[in-house]
């Protein structure tokens, strides 16, 4: 099978058939249910090493015809395939890998991460067999070298092979397997020319010793198999460093916990047996395993990983607590809402592999250039021969030396480094600072932003309104129709929902039928027989008696049953924290900056002018706001969408990029590229500040990649590199890369930034804190000007 070609799918024999169930089997355990007939299963592949094996592999199995989307993950060396009900497609995926020329196994993170040490441990062992051999060859070497007569000569370099040999077999066998395997299945990785270059030195040596030749390069053949492992070992070290926020997190999630059965009695269950249901009992210092609610018991819990505070959070019955958070003081018992693989936890997880694994504007670049790479090594390999040949009048000795030159130093690794690394560590930078990417194309994409979209309720402000009612609705409170709106108001995440919830001190009722949450309008429900809505006034009132509808022209949350009066709440709202130094920030950069919300005029007024942002838009349903993105995009705008709730989803969705908060609704999770778990938002300007430096890096590492291979090349044709200088070289240039995509960590500049304006959320009045925005907003003008 080549490269491009169709998967050749292997028909096993009945006598392997109970092999066969028990691998389908074990692959369907580890497969995740999407929705629909949609599946999604995660290979480990330790074989991918380049850009060209990520291409051989999404190839093969994307050639099948009922897999809707594959992406291999070059830092984790793994693939996820999402494919469609049958329990033999499974096999097939797995037998088309296979066939593509690598061994897997069923994706898991903490076994993948013993794995993976056991894989450098292994490659240190290989290193330790070649430093050792080459030490020893090279003082025979030096023998040689020193003038020893015709005899002592031979007798050296038959010695220097008898060492040379197995430790070349031995140390050799991550680059030999990788080759052979790829070979078997018609394909070429960067271990084909490299396994070809060591084993053509070690080849000519042999000969040249038994045939009493006056060279031979066993010293060479193994120092550069040396520094080959040298740079194979670091480069998984650095691809380690890269991914230890996923394997970090990983850590985080229990094996399993402690159910609590009907009996009261307890028994353990490995986490991927805990469903939605059971009752987990979580002790103090331990992990919490599921997303769920505490039902008995209270604790002080750590949820830094959810806020990024580490003061304690105090917690009791009816309080929901998310996966991976540290249960510091009591036992708590908790009903669980979601498995692992939904849970808080997981879809963090997952977010933060797919930083990597993005399809974006340089990444195509890579792919296309991989295509042709491969067999661009051996074609200059063969013409530097072939030349030296000429050049020489049948020099092969020579010949073959460039050739192997050649062959080393034309590794593709920096090549296929260049972006996913830098999106790794980028992706590692933003979740240290609470923000999360689903997309390693958003990078690109926030880049390029220069018009950002802010939705108000729950976006610029803190999500969570004050309310009050009117003095002619007090009796309200303690009315039946209170009980009826703040049962509505618990099936909704809407932060007004979630107000009332609070402020409505009744029970809820439990004969609710036809729940619909109409998008930009509110949710209606009917109880106890009756229809009732909770939501803006206008569309609120379109049921409520005639003379009622009229009667008030407040805005805001409202509430009534059919043919009943409207009771409308006032409330009053907090600006999120870090607000005003965000939007300070952004008009300091030239950023242009509006609010679309389907709030009131004078809700949005009120919060704009806080905040002096002159560019408004009330009243906006779902349409509108994608009405308006479309409007900007098509004048080549690049939009940011920032926004939290369900009607914000399609907005988050059209936009160039699009970032919302952790406690927005699933809907508008699932739409946005970028998640920020912590209150600030502050997070906006921090993630456009890393976007624009992993842009400048991954640009660097392509210059680096292509400056390289342009000076590299030419030297090793000219015969000026000898092949230990290559493999020298050859490393050099996958740690450069990989060093240089590291350099993000170091980029403080817009934490500096954001703390000078820090200053403006604390210790100021309102009416202070606008005089310094104007302040800012002027000299920004004038910056810009």
């Amino acid at each position: 099978m080549t490269c491009c070609g169709a998967p050749k799918i292997v028909n096993l024999p009945k006598s392997a058939s109970i092999y066969a169930v028990t691998r389908e089997n074990d692959l369907l355990a580890s497969s995740q249910k999407l929705g629909g007939k949609q599946f999604q299963t995660d290979f480990s592949v330790p074989q991918m090493h380049c850009i060209a094996c990520i291409r051989s592999l999404e190839s093969a199995v994307g050639n099948l015809p009922f897999v809707e989307r594959v992406r291999a993950n070059l830092s984790l060396k793994k693939i996820s395939v999402v494919w469609n009900e049958g329990r033999e497609n499974v096999l097939a995926i797995d037998q088309a890998i296979t066939a593509a020329g690598f061994d897997h196994s069923a994706y898991d993170l903490n076994g993948d991460d013993d794995e993976q040490m056991n894989r450098s441990n292994k490659l240190l062992i290989a290193l330790a067999v070649a430093g050792f051999a080459a030490v020893n060859i090279m003082l025979l070497s030096i023998s040689v070298w020193s003038g020893a007569d015709a005899e002592t000569t031979r007798l050296f370099h038959l010695i220097s092979g008898m060492i040379a040999v197995p430790a070349v077999m031995f140390s050799g066998q991550p680059f030999f397997r990788s080759a052979l395997t790829a070979l078997k299945a018609g394909r070429l990785n960067m271990d084909v020319p490299i396994s070809l270059a060591v084993l053509l030195a070690l080849g000519m040596s042999v000969y040249e010793s038994l045939t009493g030749g006056k060279e031979a390069y066993f010293d060479a053949a193994v120092t550069l198999l040396f520094f080959l492992l040298i740079g194979r070992y670091l480069d998984n070290l650095m691809r380690d460093k890269a991914r230890s926020a996923v394997v970090q997190l990983s850590r985080l999630a229990t094996k399993g916990a402690m159910i609590v059965s009907a009996d009261t009695t307890l028994q353990y269950l490995e986490l991927d047996n805990i469903k939605p249901g059971m009752i987990v009992r979580v002790m103090a210092g331990d992990h919490i395993p599921v997303d769920g609610e505490i039902i008995n018991g209270s604790s002080d819990v750590d949820r830094s990983l959810v806020t990024g505070e580490s003061l304690p959070h105090p917690v009791e019955k009816g309080i929901d607590v998310e996966a991976g958070i540290l249960n510091l003081t009591g036992t708590i018992d908790i009903l669980v809402k979601r498995d692992a693989r939904h849970s808080f936890l997981g879809e963090v997880q997952r977010m933060m592999e797919a930083a990597e694994q993005g399809r974006g504007y340089y990444t195509r670049i890579a792919d296309r250039m991989a295509r042709i790479y491969a067999p661009a090594v051996h074609l200059l390999a063969l013409l530097a021969f072939a030349g030296w040949m000429i050049a020489t009048g049948g020099d092969w000795h020579l010949s073959v030396y460039v050739a192997i030159s050649v062959l080393i130093i034309t590794c593709p690794c920096a090549l296929g480094l260049a972006v996913p690394v830098v999106h790794v560590v980028a992706a590692r930078r933003l979740f240290r600072q609470g923000i999360i990417i689903r997309d390693g194309s958003g990078f690109e994409r926030l880049e390029e932003v220069d018009h950002i979209i802010f939705d108000k309720t729950g976006t610029l402000t803190s999500g969570m309104p004050q309310l009050s009612l009117p003095a002619k609705f007090k009796g309200f409170i303690e009315s039946n129709d209170a009980t009826i709106a703040r049962t509505l108001a618990s099936h909704s995440s809407h932060p007004f929902s979630k107000a009332l919830t609070g402020f409505l001190n009744v029970p809820i009722l439990d004969d609710i039928f036809d729940i619909k949450e109409i998008p930009g309008a509110g949710i209606e429900a009917r109880i106890s027989g009756q229809l009732a809505r909770l939501g803006q006034s206008q569309w609120v009132r379109q049921i409520a008696k005639p003379e009622s509808s009229n009667a008030s022209q407040l805005s805001g949350l409202s509430f009534a049953l059919e043919n009943r009066e409207v009771v409308t709440f006032e409330h009053s709202e907090e600006l999120r924290g870090g607000s005003i130094p965000t939007i300070a920030e952004l008009k300091w950069q030239g950023v242009e900056i509006e609010i679309l919300s389907g709030d009131s005029h004078k809700s949005v007024k009120t919060i704009a002018d806080r905040l002096s942002i002159d560019e408004i838009r009330y009243g906006q349903k779902p349409a509108d706001k994608v009405s308006r993105i479309n409007e900007l995009q098509k004048q080549g705008i690049k939009v940011l969408m920032a926004g939290d709730g369900l009607n914000d989803s399609p907005a988050l969705a059209t936009a160039h990029v699009s970032i919302a908060p952790a406690n927005a609704s699933d809907i508008a999770r699932y739409a946005a590229d970028f998640i920020f778990t912590r209150e600030s938002l502050t997070a906006v300007p921090f993630a456009m500040h890393i976007a624009k430096r992993s842009g400048s890096l991954v640009r660097q590492n392509f210059s680096l990649a292509i400056l390289y291979n342009a000076i590299a090349i030419p030297f090793a044709m000219a015969g000026f590199v000898t092949p230990l200088i290559a493999a020298i070289a050859m490393s050099a240039s996958s740690i450069v890369v990989v060093a240089n995509s590291m350099r993000l960590n170091l980029d403080n500049k817009a934490q500096v930034k954001l703390s000078s304006r820090l200053q403006l959320d604390r210790g100021f009045t309102t009416q202070e804190k606008s005089d310094e925005l104007s302040t800012i907003s002027a000299n920004s003008e004038r910056h810009f000007a």
